[in-house]
């Protein structure tokens, strides 16, 4: 094999060496663009099957030639684990001249924060985080998280979400915070020993700007679990297998990271179910719909959808989702809970402002519509050099047109399905039967 001088001269080697053997050919996938080369592996592998010679190929992706398929038995090997990362660690801190200042606890942090990487990208961010500083350390917990963002975003379809929301950021939905509650301790060894099975997830729909996404970092702020964002639109690639292969990798990912949560934003608009991608769209669709099912990592998923109609049934079909959730207009009490948590997150204190009476104004709004009107009157304050007042904001309500008016069709037709029973609404039911 030392004589070989391309690769097809490598595989007549092979096909004519006498006795037994093992082959490896290391990152042959290169190769795979090339017909000659791809049609002389299949010759040779076909004579192979009649003797005790075969051909190991190491590559960094599982994707391989159709033509090759049948021939080839795929192994993939799994991202590692604690314990693997917990040696790649030793390794490290035993080298000469390395200072390691580690709690027992900050050694679990470290090693859960380096999860998702390979054995390779973790020791890199060990060694980087010690030459920040000199020392490895409890603080370098944070610098292997940031680290880790920028590799998982390297993945094409996933984006680490740093999540500092909690319940007193999202005005409102109290049936969706409680059942969250409830399922805080959810994950723990405890839950376990208590014969609790972890929650596989929930999905939120109804109409814009009520909330969704504000939800899904909020759930991860709650429950101080990882947000992984999946970008299904970054799935699809050009190439054969290749949508399929980064849909499989992205969710691969996020059972390293698990325990975590997978969130799906306007997942309606993910999958075109046409004709004209060849039937990728529904396969990539096909694969998720399957992990949903038999997944047994904990990834608890977080779909969104503000257009049920184009949402396929099999989607929300019980065992998929713990709870469907419907987000709908705002009660009298939940606006006045959102105008007094967005006063407050612009350090303006709720009761220097009428809130009731904002909130009585505001009906049919959304929580994104009643943020958006404080910016405004905060504008109309700030040019006039003075604080903004009540006066402002409810100018300021009154030249917006909701969506409740300008898309009133449409989101009849969304309350009409809660109505209809299909979901459970996130808003408590007594405020609500109250209103209507």
């Amino acid at each position: 094999m030392s004589s070989a001088r391309d690769p097809l001269s490598a595989l007549e080697q092979v096909d004519k060496a006498d006795g037994d053997g093992l082959f490896v050919l290391k990152d042959f996938h290169d190769c795979w663009s090339n017909p000659q080369f791809k049609r002389k592996l299949r010759s040779v592998s076909q004579r192979l099957k009649f003797s005790k010679k075969s051909i190991l190929i190491t590559a960094p992706s599982a994707k391989i030639p159709v033509e090759l398929k049948d021939e080839a038995v795929i192994v993939e090997y799994p991202l590692p684990k604690n314990d693997q990362l917990g040696t790649v660690l030793q390794r490290l801190t035993q080298t000469p001249g390395v200072r390691v200042n580690l709690t027992k606890l900050g050694r679990e942090k470290l090693i859960q924060a380096a999860l998702g990487l390979t054995s390779a990208q973790a020791q890199r961010v060990f060694a980087k985080a010690i030459v920040s500083n000199g020392v490895l350390d409890d603080r370098d917990i944070n610098l292997v998280t940031e680290e880790k963002k920028q590799i998982i975003r390297e993945s094409q379809a996933l984006e680490f979400y740093a999540v500092h929301e909690t319940p007193g950021d999202v005005g409102g939905l109290g049936v969706l915070k409680e059942w969250l509650r409830l399922r805080e301790r959810a994950f723990s060894q405890e839950a376990r020993n208590y014969g609790l099975p972890a929650p596989k997830g929930i999905a939120l729909i109804g109409i814009p700007g009520t909330g969704k996404s504000l939800t899904a970092k909020m759930i991860g702020g709650l429950w101080q679990l990882p947000l992984l964002r999946l970008d299904v639109g970054s799935l699809f690639g050009s190439l054969v297998g290749e949508s399929e292969e980064r849909t499989q990798k992205a969710l691969q990912l996020a059972e390293t990271v698990a325990p975590c949560i997978l969130w799906i934003d306007e997942i309606e608009k993910a999958f075109s179910f046409g004709g004209s991608d060849g039937g990728v769209s529904k396969r990539v669709f096909g694969t998720i719909l399957t992990w949903m099912q038999e997944k047994t990592a904990p990834c608890f998923v977080v779909a969104t959808a503000n257009d049920i109609s184009s949402l396929p049934p099999e989607l929300l079909r019980k065992g998929r989702f713990d709870e469907i959730f419907f987000l709908d207009l705002p009660t009298a009490a939940e606006r006045q809970e959102i105008f007094t948590v967005h006063l407050r997150r612009r350090n303006r204190l709720p009761q220097d402002f009428d809130v009731a009476q904002l909130a009585r104004q505001s009906e049919g709004y959304v929580g994104a519509e009643i943020e958006q009107a404080i910016i405004d009157g905060m504008y109309v304050g700030f040019n006039q050099g003075r604080e903004f007042t009540t006066s402002d904001l409810s100018h300021a309500l009154k030249r917006q047109v909701p969506l409740s008016v300008s898309q009133q069709e449409t989101i009849a037709g969304l309350r009409r399905w809660l109505k209809e029973g299909r979901a459970q609404s996130a808003s408590f039911e007594e405020i609500r039967e109250a209103e209507q």
